[in-house]
């Protein structure tokens, strides 16, 4: 069984068992976190689509870590303008294991 949830203004494909990064929720290590924007059950024989969500279906996930990813450098430069700018970025995000799909 698998499911699409909404978060941080992006989508993902989660199943019991995955590990995935999302944008940063502010939950502490260790605490359960219940996804209700549930856009698309799928089973083996079925599917269930939502309208726009699925009513009655929930995603429970819990917080494994809290961290930034790797750092990436934003360069803007205009040619013969002697314009340089340098900046750096790292996103922040939070990992969670899936530990069910409530569906109903």
């Amino acid at each position: 069984m698998y499911a699409v949830i909404a978060t941080g203004g992006k989508q993902y494909r989660v199943s019991q068992g995955d590990f995935i990064e999302v944008e940063k929720l502010g939950v502490e290590v260790g605490a359960e976190v219940k996804f209700d924007q549930v856009l698309l059950i799928g089973t083996d024989t079925e599917t269930t689509i939502g309208k726009p969500t699925v009513p009655g279906a929930l995603v429970v996930g819990k917080v494994v870590e809290n961290g930034r990813a790797a750092k990436i450098i934003v360069f803007k430069i205009r040619r013969r303008k002697n314009y340089r700018r340098k900046q750096g970025h790292r996103q922040a995000f939070t990992r969670l294991v899936i530990q069910g799909i409530q569906v109903g």
